[in-house]
């Protein structure tokens, strides 16, 4: 099967054979957009406030690091905030379902329980991000509501807008799905409240994601440095959006890799693990979620962390108090 990021991101006879396709997607999206916004489908408000943190393209952008950094500076503030996502991939015959740390990714999702370990928010994950979102506010006492994706989810009405940008992948051959990775026309954009680029700055905010701890799956204690690893021959695992960043992040820190890529939200087997026998292998946060039932003691995952520009923080508050004076 064709990798659609060289159909997106590199010159591709395919998908100018694709534009019509494209266009129609385009059209359709937008007519979707503007039933939203004129009432011809329903908008729920629901009782709190709510962020939406997305994106314009198909992948990883960095939403749910950006997610798990808002939520910390909410909680410093003084707020409760909790965390509605779609659970992809999750196998759970009803939804919505709140997330623990402790609840079975192959159930809910990958995303929501890293996000639930991580943030010490409630989450809850759901196709149904109105659903979601009013489970989060009816279990969880939130007083406001971050959603990890959902930018294209006009059912749920939302407050504040947060567009993230991949600076170094950009929008692609700039083209709607099929032929390129946009989920709507890049003119959206401009009707967003922030814009944050990941590992770059445009006409926005810039956000870093630095490489913290590296900690092993079968005693999540215990917390080694990248430093720590220079000395062997690493196995690099990943099945995110973008495997090639994790990758270049551990050879930047001096180790020597071998690169093990898997599609983005894969669902690893205990043969999958077993294939990788008795080497140290260094994988994403993500992945060490659904690998940990298999692990043993040379497996360990690469925790990240989102930082953002100075003046970030001072936009996004000020934006905050627009919506929730009075």
């Amino acid at each position: 099967m064709m990798d659609p990021t060289r159909l997106w991101y590199g010159p591709s006879l395919l998908s100018w054979f694709l534009l019509p396709l494209s266009w129609l997607y385009c059209a359709i999206v937008r007519v979707r957009r503007l039933g939203y916004r004129l009432g011809w489908m329903n908008v729920e408000q629901l009782a709190v406030p709510v962020i939406v943190v997305g994106n314009l393209t198909v992948g990883g952008t960095g939403k749910t690091p950006l997610v798990l950094r808002l939520a910390a500076l909410l909680q410093e503030r003084g707020w409760t905030p909790g965390i509605i996502t779609r659970g992809y991939r999750g196998k759970a015959e009803a939804w919505p379902q709140s997330v623990r740390p402790a609840s079975d990714p192959v159930q809910v999702g990958d995303e929501p329980v890293l996000l639930a370990r991580r943030s010490g928010c409630p989450v809850v994950a759901g196709p149904d991000r109105v659903s979601a979102g009013r489970m989060a506010i009816a279990t969880g006492g939130c007083d406001i509501l971050l959603s990890d994706d959902g930018l294209q989810h006009y059912a749920l009405g939302r407050d504040l807008e947060i567009l993230v940008i991949d600076a170094q992948r950009g929008f692609g051959n700039g083209r709607c799905l099929p032929a390129g990775p946009l989920r709507e026309p890049v003119s959206r954009r401009a009707s967003v409240d922030l814009v944050v680029y990941k590992e770059g700055a445009g006409q926005g905010h810039g956000m870093r994601l630095e490489p913290g701890e590296v900690r092993s799956l079968c005693a999540p204690d215990r917390a080694l440095e990248l430093a720590d690893f220079r000395a062997e021959s690493i196995l690099a695992v990943a099945g995110i959006g973008d495997p090639e960043r994790f990758f270049r992040v551990l050879e930047g820190e001096g180790l020597k890799i071998a690169r093990r890529p898997f599609p983005d939200h894969h669902c690893y087997t205990a043969a999958d693990v077993a294939a990788w026998g008795d080497r140290t292998v260094i994988m994403t946060e993500k992945d060490a979620v659904k690998c940990a039932a298999f692990a043993t003691e040379r497996h360990w995952y690469l925790s990240v962390e989102a930082r953002l520009d100075a003046a970030f923080e001072t936009h996004f508050f000020a934006k905050l108090t627009e919506f929730t004076r009075g």
